[in-house]
């Protein structure tokens, strides 16, 4: 069970992180410095791994 809800929560932050390079991007554009952008792909990339990390900690290990 608590599995399922990690995986939920890394499910939640990669959904999260996406918006914020969303935000991050149009703010680029709109001029900001592209440190922005830089600094939202880095917190995609790293909720993804936090994702796959789950995932395949999931499937290894069934929980009881």
């Amino acid at each position: 069970m608590a599995n399922r809800i990690s995986i939920w929560i890394s499910v939640f932050g990669v959904v999260a992180s996406l918006a914020l390079l969303t935000g991050a991007l149009l703010e680029y554009r709109a001029g900001a410095s592209v440190l922005w952008a830089g600094a939202g792909a880095l917190i995609v990339l790293c909720a993804v791994h936090a994702l796959v990390r789950d995932v395949s900690r999931a499937r290894r290990k069934p929980s009881p």
